[in-house]
């Protein structure tokens, strides 16, 4: 693979990331980045973020209501998305590793790795709904 070029606009994008545990998509990052480097397009920050996820030095999380959300943390781990303010928190817990060997019990083939989101209500919306 060749190497990639610098960019400033890529180091910004990931120097973002690395500052926050919000799980931001790419018009947040898009808004963030923009005020170091006004001219920057959304097109290119969704270009960014998608080669680092490719490139594996961030993670890229799918969300079911077609979000993507982007992590600085690209170790495996979970994460929960809130089903009240559709925040997307980071699962402290070890990763599962097993279920990888069961899957590939059930598959005709070599299971690689494995993601997981779990749902459910985050402390501060518990907090509002108990009010």
């Amino acid at each position: 693979m060749a190497t990639l070029k610098y960019s400033r606009q890529r180091e910004a994008i990931k120097e973002f990331l690395a500052g926050t545990k919000e799980h931001p998509t790419a018009d947040t990052v898009y808004m963030h980045v923009r005020e170091e480097f006004p001219r920057i397009s959304l097109g290119t920050v969704y270009r960014n973020l998608n080669l680092l996820a490719d490139i594996g030095e961030i993670t890229k999380i799918t969300t079911p209501d077609g979000g993507d959300r982007f992590d600085a943390v690209t170790n495996p781990h979970y994460h929960v998305i809130c089903t009240s303010c559709g925040r997307v928190i980071d699962l402290e817990m070890e990763p599962l590793d097993s279920i990888d060997k069961l899957a590939e019990k059930c598959f005709d083939g070599c299971i690689d790795h494995h993601t997981a989101l779990f749902y459910g209500t985050c402390r501060d919306c518990m907090k509002k709904n108990t009010k």
